[in-house]
């Protein structure tokens, strides 16, 4: 397994690991991670990340929930083979389209119940966050008031302490990523 130095440039400041970011990118240097205690709004555009595709998911995910919604429903209170029809306060019960309005709730609650659920399960498979997981946190301090920045070192470690120093950094390490 091959190991790579990377700079490990910690910030105290929001507003501050923000311009270095900016900077960074300016200077065309590649920022491997962020990591800060709270999230900070526009450093995803500020790193040049692409927008999550996460609420595509969302919306697919309600989809199979209304369409099992609707499914569910048809063959427990229409299905004349498989269900169990109801007559309830005098509505037919063979028509879904008759029943409909009765049925939105349900419809509703299973939409947001899919859509909620398997968003969760998505979002931990795609940030790979599973029950025992170790911590992947280079530095204990990012989990309560600084902010870190890990850029790779390409034959460049000098100019790039150097270069952070100047970004406002309270401090800055060269260290072995494995």
């Amino acid at each position: 397994m091959s190991s790579t130095k990377v700079i490990h440039a910690l910030y105290n400041d929001d507003d501050i690991l923000m311009d270095a970011v900016k900077q960074t990118r300016k200077a065309h240097y590649h920022i491997e991670e962020v990591f800060t205690p709270f999230p900070v709004h526009g450093l995803d555009k500020a790193m040049g990340l692409a927008p999550t595709r996460l609420a595509i998911c969302a919306f697919i995910f309600g989809c199979i929930g209304i369409s099992f919604a609707t499914w569910m429903m048809w063959n427990i209170m229409i299905n004349p083979t498989g269900g169990w029809p109801q007559d309830i306060g005098g509505k037919p019960s063979f028509s879904y389209l008759q029943n409909m309005p009765a049925f939105v709730p349900v419809m509703f609650e299973m939409t947001v119940f899919h859509a909620a659920h398997l968003m969760v399960i998505t979002f931990y498979l795609r940030s790979r966050l599973w029950p025992f997981k170790e911590a992947e946190n280079p530095d204990v301090r990012t989990t309560d008031d600084h902010f870190l920045m890990e850029v790779s070192v390409n034959n460049n470690e000098d100019e790039l302490v150097s270069f952070f120093q100047k970004t406002g950094a309270v401090e800055v390490k060269v260290v072995e990523k494995h």
